[in-house]
């Protein structure tokens, strides 16, 4: 028999159990990435995400919630990708104007190429689960968001056509930079992320800068 007192006994195994229960999320996380993007949405169930990430149903259910959580905590973890305040970091020391927006439309390139599968995942569940449209709203929220920071920025250096505001321009940007745009260019008419990314720069560049882009 252990004489080691009890009360030091249980921190360590409490840290054992988090460490385990932590590994078990993140397979089961692993897991659904995997099967959504594989097979689509709707056709994956908690049970296929069971029998993939090797744990029982009430454990998926214990650790992440069920088909439409797992999707919304994927997403969030997307939504927290470090290139997004690394970008807007970039963008808020920066003093011209075009440099601004050449960091911008690379650090969204980055962002969609990573998450590119996930989002689309994402945006055909939320044609059949009213969750999953609530949570492609409030990652499209998030995006708007960011890219407002930028079209601030643009404002702050007096590089806006005249007449065009932050709201207007942060509406262009979400028009050229958002995840359909990406799609359109790279999935549907089959560009390199690279074409796509030098092309978009440079209709952000005209539509927010005019004359000033040169």
């Amino acid at each position: 028999m252990s004489t080691q007192p009890r009360d030091e006994r249980r921190p360590y195994r409490a840290g054992r159990r988090a460490k385990a229960a932590a590994e078990t999320r993140r397979a089961i996380l692993d897991a659904a990435n995997r099967l959504f993007v594989e097979h689509g949405y709707g056709r994956v169930t908690v049970a296929d995400i069971a029998r993939e990430a090797e744990a029982a149903v009430p454990t998926v259910y214990a650790s992440t919630g069920g088909k439409a959580a797992i999707l919304a905590l994927l997403i969030d973890e997307g939504v927290a990708d470090p290139i997004v305040e690394h970008t807007l970091a970039a963008v808020r020391t920066s003093a011209d104007p075009r440099d601004a927006i050449t960091v911008t439309v690379h650090g969204v390139r980055v962002d969609n190429e990573r998450h590119f599968d996930l989002l689309h995942v994402l945006t055909t569940a939320a044609a059949l689960d009213e969750t999953a449209k609530e949570t492609l709203t409030r990652a499209d929220s998030t995006y708007r968001d960011a890219l407002a920071v930028v079209a601030g920025r643009l404002q702050d250096l007096n590089a806006l056509r005249p007449g065009l505001g932050r709201d207007r321009a942060t509406d262009i940007l979400w028009f050229f930079l958002g995840h359909h745009s990406w799609r359109l260019c790279v999935a549907d008419r089959g560009w390199s992320w690279n074409h796509t990314e030098k092309w978009l720069g440079e209709q952000v560049s005209t539509a927010l800068l005019g004359d000033r882009a040169g």
